[in-house]
């Protein structure tokens, strides 16, 4: 039974009007960019069949939005204020979005729940839509996942169209056969040189048996070190009987970082609060299996969970492709069979 009851938002259809929103970094409107910003537009319409149009300061580039958060809040709030509009779609995360903050009418959003979504510094504007007690969507960004070079990847495509143009249960979130996270750079000329991709081997369970189910919550690490201490940090009841989503950046968080975060979480009891943890395929599979050594000396040995569930290496995140995660939805770890389902739908 999912304990924590977030509002869903309406399923897209073909020929809904969706918004791009720049909330964090402005890249999108950058001159050197904006050709990379047109083709994931153009994707969202030709794929998707959506009519897109941009928010008043989508495309003022770096220096305006970095100067005026106000400016990225007041966006955000008139696209959810918008009844036309049934979509918002971030461009890209970046580093401060928790500025907009002391700018955000938490009603608005409450009042008006629509499909939200993207990953990053975008988990700060997630943790706003949770306060609010609407579900949001931990997935693809404009820049990078919509403008993905030659074409999007059938992984992302495929989880976008069922989470948030179905409304039927998910189910069983099968793991993609390929990853990447080489950069190449965001210059025309690269446009169609597709990036090197290599096979994924699936998730890895690290401890558990049988099933765990528990409401979704979670994000970036390194966003939710930001919001820790503000009222934007989750309430103690939402991490309970929950399924906890994590993954790092591209920063490629040393591992002493990501132990001292982690501890952090076993210090709160949130640890001890969650029903079962995944970790998404850490950027560029660095530190893959000294993260994985931090999660059981801290889980198993410091603060003797031996039987939370685990599972690591999964497809979301900052390592393309991936998948759509709804915030608050119902999910399931079959530790017995190395599966990861989710068991409502992510929209009405």
């Amino acid at each position: 039974m999912n304990t924590m009851k977030l509002l869903k938002p309406r399923a897209l259809k073909r020929g809904d009007k969706v918004a791009t929103i720049s909330l964090s970094a402005g890249t999108a409107g950058e001159k050197d960019i904006l050709w990379r910003y047109e083709q994931g537009k153009k994707r969202l319409e030709e794929v998707f069949g959506l009519e897109v149009v941009e928010m008043d300061n989508t495309l003022k580039g770096c220096k305006y939005l970095y100067e005026h958060p106000e400016k990225r809040a007041e966006d955000l709030m008139n696209a959810f204020k918008d009844t036309s509009i049934k979509g918002i779609f971030t461009c890209i995360g970046g580093e401060e979005s928790v500025r907009m903050l002391p700018y955000i009418d938490f009603q608005v959003i409450k009042e008006n729940p629509k499909v939200f979504i993207g990953y990053s510094d975008t988990t700060t504007t997630h943790m706003m839509c949770l306060k609010a007690g609407i579900s949001s969507f931990y997935g693809p960004a404009i820049l990078c996942d919509f403008a993905e070079n030659i074409s999007m990847f059938d992984y992302t495509k495929h989880w976008l169209e069922k989470v948030l143009f179905s409304n039927e249960a998910i189910g069983e979130v099968y793991p993609s056969d390929v990853w990447t996270s080489e950069f190449l750079s965001w210059e025309e000329k690269n446009k169609n040189t597709a990036r090197k991709t290599n096979k994924c081997e699936g998730p890895e369970l690290l401890q558990g048996v049988g099933k765990v189910q528990g409401h979704l919550i979670g994000g970036c690490m390194e966003v939710l070190e930001m919001l820790k201490g503000t009222e934007l940090w989750p309430q103690e009841q939402s991490w309970e009987n929950a399924i906890l989503f994590l993954e790092t950046s591209e920063n490629r968080t040393p591992p002493v970082y990501f132990e001292y975060w982690l501890r952090n979480y076993g210090t709160q009891g949130i640890l001890n609060k969650v029903n079962g943890i995944i970790f998404g395929k850490p950027y560029d599979n660095k530190y893959y299996e000294e993260y994985k050594e931090i999660i059981l000396k801290i889980v198993r040995e410091e603060l003797g969970l031996k039987d939370l569930p685990i599972m690591i290496n999964m497809n979301f995140g900052h390592t393309a492709p991936i998948m759509t995660i709804p915030y608050g939805a119902l999910a399931e770890i079959d530790c017995d069979k190395n599966k990861f389902s989710i068991l409502e739908s992510g929209v009405l």
